[in-house]
């Protein structure tokens, strides 16, 4: 009886775990700089990759969140081409007037992330995740291990249906 008491507990605490998956919710952090953080810095390779690591940075990219004066909410740029392999470090500056997030993923887990985000479940606190407010400044170094299709999208309600979300082309 005990041991399948912990039996059950071990399962329920992985479960837990799988369901959160490597994106790591919780308590919102000011340092959301993923610098640092190599493959055991965190969870395993997501579909996207792995956090990276400064010294094997292949270029930057430097990316602004704003809002413009019809409401879209925008990255600028939108689009991103990767090659498979490569370390990047998205230098990300929110130059509006909101606070916004810079969310990279595949399209389906930032869909449920937007909905548990709508339904005020989670916050992120995580190396493919930065949230800025108004004027503040972060990066995120990431290597993208896989070809693939993804996502950089801001999950704060409203702002995904704002136009707020890109395309990361990873070949």
């Amino acid at each position: 009886m005990k041991n399948l008491l912990i039996v059950s507990l071990v399962a329920a605490i992985g479960a837990s775990v799988a369901i959160a998956g490597p994106s790591g919710h919780g308590e919102e952090s000011k340092d959301n700089s993923a610098q640092g953080h190599g493959s055991s810095g965190h969870a395993s390779m997501m579909e996207t990759g792995m956090p990276g690591r400064a010294s094997q940075v292949n270029r930057m990219i430097m990316v602004t969140m704003s809002e413009t004066d019809d409401g879209e909410m925008i990255y600028t740029p939108k689009d991103f081409d990767i090659k498979k392999g490569e370390t990047i470090r998205f230098m990300v500056t929110n130059k509006g007037e909101l606070e916004h997030e810079f969310i990279l993923d595949t399209v389906e887990r930032n869909a449920m992330h937007k909905e548990a985000m709508a339904q005020q479940m989670e916050s992120h606190q995580s190396p493919n995740a930065i949230t800025l407010e108004p004027g503040e400044k972060g990066e995120i170094i990431w290597t993208f291990g896989n070809p693939g299709t993804f996502e950089v999208a801001c999950l704060i309600p409203g702002h995904y249906e704002s136009g707020m979300f890109g395309k990361v082309a990873v070949n």
